[in-house]
Order: structure tokens, then C-alpha cells, then sequence
């Protein structure tokens, strides 16, 4: 059975453009040597992008974050440094305009009711590494561990970060609680 990774918004933006804080750019190479050792074992891989539209500021995540980021077509939206360089052509890439891909939710879903007809699970396992850690992680993981609840859900803390150490350690403590395991903490 096969192993999912989910690289989730590690984009320019993110990491040293209008969002991006000091120590996002060190996750770059967790991040390749995890995509890289999913790929040689034929496991899965799948990747979200936040993306929003030219209107981001009149929308209502724009008025709480007044700031444009990940606008389509714009430099800040692509996948940062050499990860963008590891999307596969069969590589599922989802772009979301929320924090949760309902596109990814979808397909997950539509995979573990394809595995409960023959009594199965769709993936060994789930696991997410990316950014942020209080926001598109957390709400990527609970989406997976919806979908999928059977499924272990893991996310690698050595690969993900956030701007608020505080923040991302309690989102760490909740995703515990939602019994999605944290490693490497």
C-alpha cells in the first residue's frame, strides 16, 4: 500500500516574500529530501497552493490579512527554490483560494469510498509537511484525517514552520488531540 505526501503551500510568499518570516527558507531541504525519498519508494505526492485573485483585499480573508500574497500569476504564488523543481507530471497540484483544499478533500474522499467497497484504506498513511503550521497545515491535516479517518495522519514538525512559534506549537497540541500524529517535534 502506498504512502501520500502532501507538500502544502510552500510557495515564494511564504517563505522570504509578503508573508514569509526568518527560518521558512530552512525547511527547503527537509522538504526536497522527503519528496525525493516518497518518489524512489512510488509512493504518492500531492501539493496545494494558496492562490488568490487580483480582488484578494475585498475578500473576507483579505480584510482580516490586509496583505496580497499568492496572487495568481505573480512570482510570490509559485513553489519556492528547488521544490518547484520536484512537482511530477502526475503530481496532483491543488490550488485553493482557503486554507483547506475542498478539491484535495474531494478526491481523498472519493479515494477512501473506492477502498471501503474491498474493505481497505485508499494510503498506509498520510503525511503533510509545509507551510503555515497554524493555518493550511493544520486545516490540510484535519481535512485529511476527515476524509480518511481510518488512515494514520502525520505531520513531520521538522518540515513545517510558522511566523508565531507560540501559535504553531499549539497547533501542533490540537492536531494531537484530533489524534493526527505530530513527529520529529
Amino acid at each position: 500500500m502506498k504512502k501520500l505526501l502532501i507538500v502544502v503551500d510552500f510557495q515564494n510568499d511564504f517563505v522570504d516574500g509578503a508573508l514569509g518570516f526568518p527560518g521558512a527558507e530552512l525547511l527547503e531541504d527537509r522538504i526536497a529530501a522527503k519528496i525525493d525519498a516518497y518518489r524512489e519508494a512510488g509512493d504518492e505526492i500531492a501539493f496545494t497552493l494558496d492562490m488568490h485573485g487580483k480582488n484578494y483585499l475585498n475578500t473576507l480573508e483579505g480584510k482580516s490579512l490586509p496583505i496580497e500574497h499568492c496572487i495568481e500569476g505573480t512570482p510570490g504564488a509559485e513553489l519556492y527554490g528547488s521544490i518547484a523543481e520536484r512537482v511530477g507530471a502526475c503530481d496532483p497540484v491543488f490550488e485553493k483560494a482557503a486554507f483547506g483544499s475542498k478539491e484535495l478533500f474531494g478526491r481523498l474522499v472519493a479515494m477512501q469510498k473506492v477502498a471501503d467497497e474491498v474493505g481497505t484504506n485508499p494510503f498506509e498513511s498520510i503525511e503533510l509537511v509545509g507551510l503555515v503550521t497554524n493555518i493550511c497545515v493544520i486545516a490540510e491535516a484535519v481535512l485529511a484525517k476527515t476524509a480518511c479517518p481510518e488512515v494514520p495522519v502525520i505531520v513531520d514538525a521538522s518540515c513545517t514552520d510558522s511566523y508565531d512559534r507560540e501559535l504553531r506549537d499549539k497547533a501542533f497540541d490540537v492536531m494531537e488531540g484530533l489524534q493526527i500524529q505530530v513527529i520529529n517535534r
